[in-house]
């Protein structure tokens, strides 16, 4: 939407341009500024009010075929037209700047009704190249993203696939109803990553995280603990994310820190909604025993292509930074939004 003062300095271009083509009836100077005050006024109380009506009827427009919205469109447009042309022609004659003749105030309401649809079938013209252009970017992107989601699932399922068929190997004859219930686990997780690249709500993203520690921790026994510090539910309930990006990170952390030692690691993950920004830190204490080297945690902890993810969904200030020292790894996912209950 284009701010007000653009609107009006179009208006104002507009109705000089029309001013000056219906001239043929103007002596002076005064006479062609209270036509040009009166065009303003015109076109302003006739765009004006039409936005607003089509603002408030967006939810049924959108349910419209184009054709059908564009036709919606163009008679609020003819119909506040009318109505502004009317009402500026009737003060006119009632302070004595214009004489009332019913042939040329008839000539009037319609020469603006011409006027008014072709301005009106120009823009919705233009706007129908704009959605055309919108729709074949929002598809690239959606190529985008499917393309990333398949690079994640391939270099991440397989791993995490034959983890899973061994530890359900194992189970099924020692533990028959711990393999079912790790079997449900998987069902869900896997259902989530193959629905493709999509916006979830947080405690669905949530769900998915416990469902992959549930299968987790199954092999890894005591190696792992994981704090959740989560906002109340009705803060919740509001939020959402790109669907295995938090899973995704823990993912990395379990294979890149918790694989490698035999000690018990702790993973803090802290959730934080405020001022539209959502702030979402993991923090993952390196074994003490156990060598790590950082620089090549540095460069397996790089999550570039959850954070295009991101980006596309949220904007470019969302971002998934990951910072390692000797002690600890700490990755904070950052995006903004709109808290839909303000």
């Amino acid at each position: 939407m284009m701010p007000p003062w653009q609107w009006l300095v179009y208006i104002v271009f507009w109705s000089l341009f029309v001013t000056i083509i219906d001239r043929h009836d103007l002596a002076t100077w005064i006479d062609f500024l209270i036509k040009f005050l009166g065009r303003v006024t015109q076109n302003v109380l006739t765009i004006i009010p039409a936005l607003y009506l089509i603002d408030y009827l967006r939810p049924i427009l959108k349910r419209l075929t184009i054709m059908s919205a564009s036709f919606y469109i163009l008679l609020l447009f003819v119909f506040t037209s009318v109505v502004s042309a009317m009402l500026v022609s009737l003060v006119l004659i009632n302070l004595g700047w214009q004489t009332y003749n019913p042939q040329t105030f008839s000539l009037n309401i319609i020469f603006n009704t011409v006027l008014a649809s072709g301005f009106t079938i120009v823009f919705l013209l233009y706007f129908l190249q704009r959605y055309r252009e919108l729709i074949a970017l929002n598809q690239s992107f959606e190529h985008k993203l499917t393309v990333q989601n398949d690079l994640i699932k391939a270099r991440l399922a397989p791993h995490f696939f034959f983890n899973t068929i061994n530890t359900l190997l194992s189970l099924i004859e020692s533990d028959p109803p711990r393999a079912a219930q790790l079997l449900q686990h998987a069902s869900a997780l896997y259902r989530a990553s193959f629905s493709g690249t999509r916006e979830i709500s947080f405690e669905e993203e949530v769900a998915l995280c416990e469902h992959y520690l549930a299968i987790e921790s199954s092999r890894l026994a005591d190696k792992l603990v994981v704090n959740w510090h989560l906002p109340d539910e009705d803060i919740m309930y509001d939020m959402v994310i790109t669907a295995l990006t938090l899973q995704s990170v823990i993912e990395k952390m379990l294979l890149n820190v918790v694989e490698m030692t035999t000690e018990t690691i702790y993973i803090d993950v802290d959730v934080k909604w405020e001022d539209h920004i959502v702030i979402i830190t993991v923090t993952v204490q390196l074994p003490s025993k156990t060598l790590m080297v950082l620089y090549d945690l540095r460069q397996q902890v790089d999550f570039y292509m959850q954070a295009n993810r991101l980006k596309i969904y949220f904007g470019d200030s969302a971002d998934i930074q990951s910072t390692v020292n000797t002690t600890q790894i700490e990755t904070v996912i950052t995006y903004p939004l709109q808290d839909v209950g303000i």
